[in-house]
């Protein structure tokens, strides 16, 4: 009650609150069903159970950019990485626009983040794209 008052001398009296509510509209249920409808959110791919906890660790982070060893992300993973993670730059990339993600990607890239291998150091820099 203490509210509308202090908003009623606020908008230069009752009058000027009505006016405020007029302008305002109904609140609750009957707004909702005048609202537009809202454009539908592309469905975001899921990251695949085997990698979800490299995404989990990767999605919690603050800083811009997390380097992980091979070895911690194997720790995370509970498993070891494929011979070609550690052999092959392309294993590490992100999907072409024309191209489904690979199942490890999605647990970087769902993450909001980007790869950057250094094979012979065997680490990866996972940095925050850029929105």
């Amino acid at each position: 009650m203490i509210f509308l008052r202090r908003l009623a001398r606020f908008l230069g009296g009752v009058a000027g609150l009505e006016t405020w509510m007029k302008r305002a509209g109904p609140i609750g249920h009957d707004r909702v069903a005048r609202e537009p409808a809202t454009p539908a959110v592309p469905r975001r791919l899921d990251v695949p159970r085997e990698y979800l906890s490299l995404h989990k660790y990767l999605d919690d982070r603050f800083a811009g950019t997390v380097v992980l060893t091979f070895s911690e992300i194997e720790d995370l993973l509970g498993f070891a990485l494929p011979d070609v993670a550690r052999l092959q730059q392309e294993w590490w990339a992100d999907a072409e626009a024309e191209s489904a993600p690979s199942a490890q990607s999605r647990s970087w890239t769902q993450a909001s983040r980007t790869a950057t291998a250094n094979l012979p150091a065997q680490t990866v820099a996972f940095e925050r794209a850029s929105l």
